[in-house]
């Protein structure tokens, strides 16, 4: 069986890593451990084709340590405490290198099959490496997460991927003895979607379509030699982020019959079921807000039922929750209020509480004028009192301007009832 052109050209040093910058620099946080032979467990979280397994096997090779490798999708509990027995027989041999143990989507490995993970990390049999596509936060078990340091991987650069692409023509054993003329990368990079793994795939599979040993590659040549080979890129790489773009912006756009239509684009493509639900969420706060709070709670059941159902019942769910989403009023108005408040936050600096609005628990406190002034909103008319809640420097200022829908509007006229001309509602 031949090897992939991916496989054989992957870098067996950190000289040779491409990208990755902040961890593998100069500077770089998973450069300091490897200078001081202190390894921490770690999680590697980034989009397919980053380096993650790669990333995982260098650091091994240089630290010089036993490295044992599962994938999360056909390895069960008995296969993670097989390799554990293993590393901890090894363990004698390397008292202060204790092995690696690298999980390759980890985010699919069961609660129970991260628990198996618990007590090999914490006695230091093993060092764990995982590798996830999905926010670790949502996916790993806090007491597994909390072991372990989480590095963000990035996307390859156009710059990072050209750079793969002339490595490979010159270095592979099996491209370098064609002449090959990269003309055009447009169709390569677009294609691939920033995934190292499936670009260097794409080159592989047009060189060999080719009978001559002269190969000029352009845009419109890939092009074709892709469309004889569509099963190749249904489900990851730039495809996976169009659809989810598109499936966003219909739900955002209240079409819910487009809406639907990726929907099932993104279910019979086998997309985690759980990513869609989590972006519903995201989606209901970001784009409904205010305009249908129900929106979010309605969300929220629906990631939840997802978790617990599984295909293909998980599917009606989610139609549901799109249809409903779909057809609900839209405002971004709670979206754009975080954002302009952080945005002056970093602008101003940690600016005072103003020093009716301060806690007072101690009678020094109180003396200084803590909490002096106070009006306790329950003790008037309607519940309120007008007072100044921001800091001195930054009073006036609006963050949340209210959605023109029926039930931001009713809050337009309720602020304005209360705060009058001061937020200018």
């Amino acid at each position: 069986m031949s090897i992939p052109l991916a496989e054989r050209i992957r870098p067996n040093t950190l000289d040779e890593y491409l990208s990755q910058e902040q961890l593998v620099g100069a500077e770089g946080a998973i450069t300091a451990q490897l200078k001081t032979g202190v390894l921490s467990s770690m999680i590697f979280w980034g989009p397919p084709g980053t380096g993650k397994t790669t990333l995982a096997t260098i650091i091994a090779n240089q630290s010089k340590r036993p490295f044992y490798s599962l994938s999360a999708i056909d390895s069960g509990v008995a296969a993670v405490r097989k390799v554990i027995d293993e590393a901890k027989k090894s363990d004698t041999l390397f008292s202060t290198k204790n092995p690696i143990l690298f999980i390759d989507e980890i985010h699919r490995f069961s609660k129970s099959q991260q628990d198996s993970l618990l007590k090999a990390v914490e006695k230091g049999w093993v060092t764990l490496f995982g590798a996830t596509t999905e926010n670790p936060s949502f996916e790993v078990i806090p007491a597994l997460l909390s072991r372990c340091q989480v590095y963000v991987l990035e996307s390859f650069s156009k710059k990072d991927l050209e750079a793969l692409l002339e490595r490979a023509i010159l270095k592979d054993e099996l491209l370098s003895k064609k002449n090959i003329h990269l003309k055009e990368t447009e169709a390569l990079l677009r294609i691939s979607g920033g995934d190292a793994r499936k670009l260097l795939n794409i080159l592989e599979l047009v060189v060999l379509s080719e009978v001559e040993d002269e190969i000029t590659i352009t845009n419109k040549m890939v092009l074709q030699k892709v469309q004889k080979n569509t099963v190749l890129y249904d489900k990851t790489g730039e495809q996976h982020y169009d659809i989810i773009s598109a499936f966003i912006k219909s739900i955002r756009g209240s079409d819910p019959n487009a809406a639907v239509y990726w929907l099932a684009r993104m279910i019979e493509g086998g997309e985690d079921l759980k990513f869609i639900a989590r972006r519903l969420l995201i989606l209901a706060s970001e784009d409904i807000g205010n305009a249908n709070p129900t929106a979010l709670v309605l969300a929220n059941s629906t990631f939840q039922a997802v978790t617990s159902v599984g295909y293909p019942e998980a599917r009606i769910i989610l139609s549901q929750c799109v249809i409903y989403l779909a057809t609900s009023p839209k405002s971004n108005a709670s979206y754009m209020a975080i954002k302009e408040a952080q945005q002056l936050v970093k602008q101003t600096g940690d600016l005072s509480v103003p020093l009716p609005i301060r806690n007072a628990p101690t009678k020094l406190m109180k003396e200084l004028g803590y909490g002096k002034e106070y009006q306790y909103a329950h003790n008037y008319d309607g519940n309120f009192a007008i007072q100044e809640f921001l800091p001195e420097e930054i009073k006036d200022t609006r963050f949340y301007s209210p959605g023109n829908n029926p039930k931001e509007n009713s809050l337009r006229i309720y602020l304005k009832s209360l705060w009058k001309d001061k937020y200018g509602y």
